[in-house]
């Protein structure tokens, strides 16, 4: 991971209730300058203003180079940028409406917090075109078989068209600080306002979905125990990976890059203590697959850090996830489903 990530991270994240969640994969408190990006508890709602939205999104018209001499507008056109260093964020038709961070996510997400929510994340990637605010429970959960977790609503939004308005439900594992889908047998509840200039926030759908919140622990502590009760054998597993990393026939560089991700994925499964807990169980598949792209994985044209942000905010996890159980369905000839 290249220092230039680490440090936008230190920079451009808040990360709250650490004293329930503890640090942040990529805390680095060298990065971070004389104002800590960590809370011991919830995130103020006027920090994330300051210290993260503190500029505006500004629309300016588009040029191209006349090659009689001079600029021409484009028409129809027009660059979203930051108005605090002039940063290009993306360039849309006319039509196209910005969806301002602290109107969008702060000013609305404090519209739907009550005593028992609080932010508990926030964040700017992509040079500031993509933008997330989390709403989560104080206290972490507790599964009986061992696994903790923080249930939150992320709302996300960007400015440089590669997302609309999101309102979701996502789930954070305590113990490798990995996001991980919040049900796997169907999508999660999620609301999606596009950038148009007919768009609102719609208020009753989105707290629908943040009211999903305080049952979202219920059924996933439900989904974890059955995928705990469910054994995956030694012949199972390596049937797994036959399924989810097919070994090309002859050798070469693809035959070798499925081996290394084989060793690694039964390294996780064997003797890390994120995974190996749960050997020989389905929750213990799901919890290898998505510690081994959050943590393991090599990254090509991007970095880690950004890659497992936007995944989160984009639901690139949910994907993930649900294809892991959906593999490992097929291996054992039996539904399994993560949402309660």
């Amino acid at each position: 991971m290249s220092r230039e990530s680490l440090e936008w991270l230190n920079a451009n994240t808040l990360i709250g209730h650490t004293d329930k969640r503890g640090t942040a994969w990529h805390h680095r408190a060298s990065m971070q300058g004389e104002e800590p990006n960590h809370y011991p508890g919830p995130i103020p709602v006027g920090d994330v203003k300051r210290r993260l939205f503190g500029w505006q999104a500004l629309s300016s018209p588009v040029y191209a180079e006349d090659p009689r001499g001079g600029l021409a507008q484009v028409p129809g056109r027009q660059a979203i940028l930051r108005s605090d260093n002039g940063h290009v964020m993306g360039i849309f038709s006319d039509g196209y409406e910005p969806h301002p961070y602290v109107e969008w996510l702060v000013g609305n997400i404090s519209r739907l917090l009550d005593s028992d929510l609080s932010i508990g994340s926030a964040g700017l990637l992509k040079g500031g075109a993509v933008a997330w605010v989390s709403v989560e429970v104080p206290d972490n959960i507790h599964t009986p078989e061992g696994v903790e977790f923080r249930p939150h609503l992320f709302g996300a939004t960007s400015f440089d068209g590669s997302l609309a308005t999101t309102f979701k439900r996502a789930v954070t594992n305590i113990v490798c600080d990995n996001t991980m889908a919040a049900g796997l047998a169907e999508r999660g509840q999620q609301v999606k306002i596009k950038h148009s200039r007919h768009s609102k926030f719609r208020l009753t759908e989105a707290r629908e979905a943040l009211n999903i919140v305080y049952t979202l622990a219920d059924e996933f502590s439900r989904a974890v125990g059955d995928l705990c009760r469910t054994p995956v054998s030694r012949w199972q597993w390596n049937a797994f990976l036959d399924a989810h990393l097919p070994m090309p026939n002859q050798p070469g560089r693809s035959r070798t890059m499925a081996e290394n991700k084989r060793d690694t994925l039964t390294r996780l499964w064997n003797h890390d203590l994120r995974v190996s807990p749960w050997k020989g169980t389905a929750w213990g598949v799901v919890q290898a697959v998505n510690t081994y792209i959050h943590h393991e994985q090599q990254v090509r044209g991007a970095d880690r850090a950004e890659r497992n942000a936007l995944r989160a905010v984009t639901g690139g996890i949910d994907e993930l996830d649900r294809d892991t159980l959906s593999t490992l369905s097929k291996v054992l000839d039996r539904s399994l489903a993560m949402s309660g």
